[in-house]
């Protein structure tokens, strides 16, 4: 399993556009096969800065999902909203304390 971390930066006024369209669409990312987990974060300092943490099974599971038609339509909404390009990484998960 591997985590997903994406950094996503919008102007102030599409901030409201991002998160109605986050709602009405987590849980189809949530249910992409291979995903297990999927987060959502908004900096404290800077409210424009958003981040999504998701696990999955392989990277081939995340290739699929980027892949699907579904993945096409949630970035061509989302990508008009960014006030700065979008960073990701994907990381390996060393240790997690619960």
């Amino acid at each position: 399993m591997f985590v997903r971390i994406v950094k996503l930066s919008f102007h102030e006024e599409n901030i409201s556009a991002f998160l109605e369209n986050f709602e009405s669409i987590k849980d189809r990312i949530r249910s992409a096969p291979g995903n297990r987990l999927l987060e959502l974060y908004q900096d404290k300092s800077n409210k424009n800065i958003f981040f999504t943490y998701s696990y999955w099974e392989t990277e081939a599971d995340l290739e699929a999902y980027r892949k699907s038609e579904f993945f096409n339509e949630v970035w061509t909404f989302t990508k008009k909203l960014f006030n700065d390009k979008p960073e990701a990484w994907s990381v390996d998960k060393l240790a997690s304390l619960a």
